[in-house]
């Protein structure tokens, strides 16, 4: 069995004596590293699994390609047509990023409601006492979190030990966590809004949650309210957002993510002080690279066995 690697330098930049041999033992028969495109076209001719990303191009090139592992969460940039139509089982980081993400989603949130981010650009005790008076504690907040896969359980965990209830929107409604007070379908998600001191976003982006976060979310939002988004950007309308960050609205906004990336420099966001933007890097821990690699070794053994995969993606639904 034949597999190739794309190293993805902020996942997994290179693959070590170890890990390669381990790759192997797992059923790699055949294990090639390779970052040049005709190098990636050649080999993929004979491949059984392609580790990292595909495109229309690798796709034709594919003779006999039955898994691709994606070295990203999020796999929206991955689901051409004909690949979604394909046979290949796509599989990815799904439910091992969600520690982090989450991790950063209340870094974000606490940056605005402890007055943390106008601190770090005032660098002067001369706003002392505005700061205190902004100043918010989370204890007793109600937080609303789209999409209950492994991020918006972890952020729901944390809320829990903030003191904080947790209500929770996703389409897929199975065992309802402890963290969770409620958990209902997507299409109650205005209602969900209208209840939600913070509103995480932690689903995927698929067609259905493009521009979910609108205007008529953010208006039913209650005023003070604040969206901290850690998945994918153009899950909120950014114009609706910064209307209601300029109206009054909200108190403030934490995006890990926007649309577009990089976000320009003259975009109005930039110039609001109750907005906390960071450059995609919620993704980031010393952990990730080695879940990632566990779970690549594992599926090639899985694969290598004919048995069920880790991280399946359904490519219609888009996770």
């Amino acid at each position: 069995m034949k597999i190739v690697l794309i190293p993805v330098e902020h996942i997994w930049p290179e693959v070590t004596v170890e890990q390669a041999a381990r790759i192997r033992d797992a059923g790699a028969t055949e294990f090639v590293v390779t970052g040049n495109r005709d190098e990636i076209l050649a080999e993929i001719r004979d491949a059984d699994g392609l580790v990292g990303p595909i495109d229309p191009e690798i796709l034709e090139h594919a003779g006999q390609l039955r898994w691709v592992q994606s070295l990203s969460s999020g796999v929206d940039a991955l689901l051409f047509p004909d690949f979604v139509e394909s046979d290949i089982i796509l599989t990815s980081e799904k439910g091992l990023v969600g520690p982090h993400l989450a991790d950063h989603a209340f870094g974000l949130l606490l940056g605005l409601t402890r007055s943390l981010a106008w601190a770090a650009r005032q660098r002067a005790w001369g706003n002392r006492l505005p700061m205190r008076r902004a100043a918010r504690e989370l204890t007793g907040m109600t937080a609303g979190i789209i999409g209950l896969g492994g991020t918006g359980t972890a952020v729901a965990e944390r809320a829990a030990a903030f003191g904080m209830t947790s209500l929770a929107v996703d389409p897929v409604v199975t065992a309802r966590p402890a963290s969770v007070q409620s958990l209902d379908q997507p299409e109650r998600l205005v209602e969900m809004a209208g209840a939600s001191d913070v509103l995480f976003v932690c689903c995927p982006l698929t067609q259905e949650t493009y521009h979910l976060v609108d205007q008529t979310v953010l208006d039913a939002m209650p005023d003070n309210s604040y969206v901290i988004n850690v998945t994918r950007g153009p899950i909120i309308d950014l114009d609706a957002l910064a209307a209601a960050l300029e109206n009054g609205k909200l108190a403030g906004a934490g995006l890990d993510v926007t649309e577009p990336e990089p976000l320009p420099d003259d975009h109005p966001l930039w110039t609001y002080d109750n907005v906390v933007i960071s450059p995609h890097t919620a993704g980031a821990s010393q952990y990730r690279i080695g879940r990632v690699q566990e779970r690549v070794i594992r599926n090639i053994g899985h694969l290598a066995n004919d048995e069920t995969l880790e991280g399946v993606i359904d490519k219609y639904k888009g996770y």
